[in-house]
């Protein structure tokens, strides 16, 4: 990306001005507006701007819980995104409103059109993030799996050792019931996606790097190109820390400090596990190689615990102390579609998880597989069997790694494949869910199979396909997340029983 942005998005530091230590802030004479401001990361920047009194617009044609959130907050939300809504925001606003887009908004959006068409100042979301990042101490979380999860760790820890933060989370926080949060302490704890590159805007006083691996094959030609983005990134940061278990990091960055949960020796930090059960992990915490306590977290699986000892390394880093940390961790919680409970339907576990990456399939069905082996889990039963329910992200994706979904997804009892979700790509030919469930059964002929021809014959196929006792693992990044709904809808659906808020 040019630094002017995407196809003449202008950077937005040049209409912020340092009012306060907790950020810069826009002329508060200038509306924003927000086209698709129902997006995870768009809602976050305009719950927080909101809250610090901006006016703040959006538009989205969708209704949930995330846009009655922000109307109650005060953000004037439209649902049709159109030229009358520019038009109607100019004649009751006291000045033009600035536009801020994501890289999901297409260029043809008409609301993105009139704006350019009457000379709005149109900006990229990551500008208004970098804004915020960059004009106070604040910790920014990249990397190609987990970020979600550690941001979120982060930001509940501090929160929960009275330091306050403000957040940025490209998913919904258990602890806030939001995925924004506007406080008053030193530190802004943020998510920094590197799915379109506009990370390098961003310079936190601490970046935290999860691990790195292909991905996002859209964007990114090769690994060495989505590598020399990261490096940018990082060159950007005050301090770094990164994974050392991820061979790419270790490898191609020099971090500040380093954690680790494999070996304590050589690592800054490490949490190394002293008992692995399906419903969390008992390990011990070093620090420059010295053990400094035990805790357990309530979140299972190596790829959780990985999070965990990356989140209390940064916050280590920022000064809190470890006994602090170690009476929070308890109230760690997985944020929103990372593996989330969703209810019991006739006697079946049903489970949302966001895994659309091969490494992601794996690390959510390892520890589907660590709950039935040990007999112990976090939901209400232990699960017997594990039914793995995927929707192909994409159809780069699906093609740079169908042998490895192929592998990852042979770890399950059965496997139901509901149809690519595009995400606005072209299709390629011979890429399909249907050549997704060849490979599978080339790789594992003993496997169930099924390829459903719509959503609603995915809930038919897990109703006659699932068992009493099942675990239903919806795993993508799409729609497949409708999977609950549609199983509650279906005729003659026992009681279900919907996860306690």
């Amino acid at each position: 990306m040019s630094q002017q942005g995407q196809a003449g998005i202008l950077p937005l530091k040049f209409r912020f001005i340092l009012e306060t230590p907790l950020g810069l802030l826009v002329d508060r004479g200038q509306p924003l507006h927000f086209i698709g401001v129902g997006g995870i990361g768009m809602s976050a920047l305009a719950e927080i701007l909101v809250e610090r009194g901006f006016s703040v617009s959006g538009s989205d044609p969708r209704d949930n819980s995330v846009l009655q959130a922000l109307r109650r907050r005060g953000v004037r939300v439209f649902q049709e995104q159109s030229a009358a809504t520019i038009e109607a925001i100019r004649t009751t606003a006291a000045a033009d409103p600035q536009i801020v887009v994501s890289s999901a908004v297409p260029q043809s959006n008409p609301e993105l059109v009139e704006a350019r068409r009457v000379g709005l100042s149109v900006v990229h979301r990551s500008d208004v993030l970098a804004a915020l990042i960059n004009s106070q101490d604040a910790i920014a979380i990249a990397g190609s799996h987990g970020k979600t999860t550690t941001s979120t760790m982060v930001a509940t820890l501090l929160a929960a050792t009275a330091n306050d933060p403000t957040a940025v989370i490209g998913g919904i926080v258990p602890g806030f019931g939001s995925n924004a949060r506007v406080g008053n302490g030193r530190l802004l704890v943020a998510e920094a996606d590197e799915s379109d590159g506009s990370l390098v805007k961003f310079q936190p006083s601490l970046g935290v790097i999860t691990n790195l691996e292909l991905d996002h094959t859209d964007h990114y030609a090769d690994l060495e190109a989505l590598i020399g983005t990261l490096q940018q990134f990082a060159s950007g940061c005050g301090r770094l820390l990164t994974n050392r278990d991820c061979p790419v990091l270790h490898q191609h960055f020099q971090p500040s400090a380093c954690w680790s949960i494999e070996s304590a020796d050589g690592a800054d930090f490490a949490s190394i596990a002293v008992a692995e059960e399906g419903d969390g992990t008992l390990a011990a915490f070093y620090e420059q190689g010295t053990e400094v306590g035990q805790f357990r977290l309530p979140l299972p699986g190596r790829h959780n615990l990985s999070n965990a000892t990356g989140a209390l390394a940064a916050c280590r880093l920022e000064g809190v102390p470890f006994e602090a940390l170690s009476q929070a961790i308890p109230s760690l919680s997985a944020p929103g579609r990372r593996f989330d409970f969703r209810g019991s339907w006739q006697g079946r576990l049903v489970v949302d998880d966001y895994a659309h990456h091969p490494s992601e399939v794996n690390a959510t069905l390892t520890m589907a597989r660590l709950m039935v082996s040990t007999g112990r889990s976090p939901l209400p039963a232990v699960p017997r069997r594990v039914v793995a329910v995927f929707q192909p992200h994409r159809y780069s994706r699906t093609a740079e790694f169908g042998e490895a979904f192929a592998q990852a997804l042979g770890q399950a009892d059965a496997v139901l494949l509901a149809p690519l979700y595009a995400a606005g790509e072209a299709p390629l030919p011979g890429v399909s869910s249907g050549s997704l469930a060849e490979r599978i059964a080339a790789l594992h002929p003993a496997l169930e199979v099924r390829v459903a021809a719509d959503m609603q014959h995915l809930a038919q196929d897990v109703a006659t396909l699932s068992q009493d006792g099942d675990l239903v693992l919806a795993m993508g990044a799409g729609d497949v997340n409708g999977l609950w709904d549609r199983l509650k809808a279906l005729p003659g659906a026992a009681v279900v029983t919907p996860l306690a808020a």
